[in-house]
């Protein structure tokens, strides 16, 4: 698949939508991804991880990682198109970490998979976890990245590999012009939910 043909299948299942959005980093945006409108289907999904697998096949990749929620899903969908093991990293304390007995060898070859990306934040929590156990991270898989390719993850550029580029602006609270436009925002995800 083509980023066009990615950018098509998001629409169509309407995975990308426009508004005023409050996003997990706490930025403003006129455009938001929900990217559990295409993996609701699974067989998007696997198209879509397929595209990963068939990028990174020929690496030696012995484990693939998602960070809890969505690349839970991406890490298993692709692990089993590699006919690899799928683990995932999840928050303990504000920290992401491997629990539930999860463990890397050190030098164990990783592919790490992610939804999307706007800052790149929660992939760089994901690349410190990997790298405390000294896994050996052979690249890093995007579903889409919304920086307009600006996100720092830690590793070289030339290892990460997002299936769709989308350069959208973002703006912190107090400079939005959504926020000034007086359109009201949607909080979407499962950040906001209170226990």
């Amino acid at each position: 698949m083509n980023e066009k043909e990615v950018e098509s299948l998001l629409k169509e299942t309407k995975a990308i939508l426009e508004g005023h959005f409050l996003l997990t980093s706490g930025l403003h945006s006129g455009l938001y991804v929900e990217k559990f409108n295409v993996l609701q289907h699974p067989e998007y999904t696997e198209k879509l991880c397929a595209e990963f697998a068939e990028h990174f096949k020929d690496m030696g990749i012995e484990t693939v990682v998602g960070p809890a929620t969505g690349g839970i899903i991406l890490s298993q969908v692709t692990a089993r198109l590699l006919g690899v093991r799928s683990i995932f990293t999840e928050r303990e304390n504000g920290v992401m970490t491997f629990r539930r007995g999860f463990h890397l060898e050190p030098g164990e070859k990783v592919l790490i998979v992610e939804d999307v990306v706007t800052t790149g934040s929660s992939i760089k929590e994901v690349v410190n976890a990997v790298n405390a156990q000294q896994g050996d991270i052979v690249g890093v898989g995007l579903f889409v990245d919304r920086s307009g390719g600006t996100a720092d993850f830690g590793v070289p550029k030339e290892k990460v590999y997002p299936l769709l580029h989308l350069s959208v602006p973002t703006y912190k609270p107090e400079e939005c012009p959504l926020c000034k436009a007086g359109i009201p925002i949607t909080e979407r995800g499962s950040h906001h939910l209170k226990k």
